[in-house]
């Protein structure tokens, strides 16, 4: 038992640093495109199912309340935590469209969408990528190996080097934490006048 756990923690890491070393200019600009639109009153949709859904849940708190410093909330919002929204999507319509419906419905032009899908196939996923892909938002894609045609619809593609679904969810879990820690150092961590200007931008109810 010892070698598969020590096996299955050089896997991870091995897989997150060939992650990283393809896709660091990625990152820095997925986070500068996260922040601003934060900084002119924009929001940050999130989704994905299973492990993904519970990535973009985390992923979202961390915005909302905070990561490593204190600071204004950030308007973010997982489109998979309301069920009634969900179930009566699902129930009127399809599956498929819980959360395009969702992005017709609440995305405004200067938002980014954070999609995630570990494998690329998941129709709810592609048809929300689509709808916001009409909206000209800024889309965020989070997936692995197989997420090629899925990485192509996205603005920022983020595509980890694996097939093994648990190696890519914490591969994405690891990004989603690296672009809290950047927004909030692009938003929080400047000169004391800059900072309180920069904080006094946000909508009054976010904090």
């Amino acid at each position: 038992m010892k070698e598969s756990v020590i096996k299955a923690v050089k896997e991870s890491v091995s897989v997150k640093e060939k992650f990283f070393e393809t896709h660091l200019d990625k990152v820095i600009e997925a986070a500068k495109t996260i922040a601003d639109a934060f900084s002119n009153g924009k929001k940050l949709l999130l989704f994905g199912n299973g492990g993904s859904a519970t990535d973009a849940s985390h992923i979202a708190a961390e915005f909302i309340n905070r990561f490593r410093r204190e600071r204004p909330g950030l308007p973010a919002i997982a489109l998979n935590t309301d069920m009634a929204v969900i179930t009566s999507i699902a129930n009127d319509y399809d599956y498929s469209e819980v959360f395009a419906r969702q992005v017709k419905s609440l995305a405004v032009a200067g938002d980014v969408v954070i999609a995630i899908s570990t494998g690329g196939g998941s129709k709810n996923v592609l048809n929300a990528v689509e709808a916001a892909s009409k909206k000209k938002l800024t889309i965020v894609a989070f997936t692995g190996a197989k997420g090629v045609k899925f990485a192509r619809m996205a603005t920022i593609p983020f595509v980890v080097p694996s097939e093994d679904t648990a190696r890519i969810q914490e591969s994405h879990i690891t990004l989603g934490h690296i672009l809290c820690q950047l927004v909030e150092e692009i938003l929080f961590e400047l000169p004391a006048k800059n900072n309180r200007r920069k904080a006094a931008s946000f909508p009054s109810g976010s904090d």
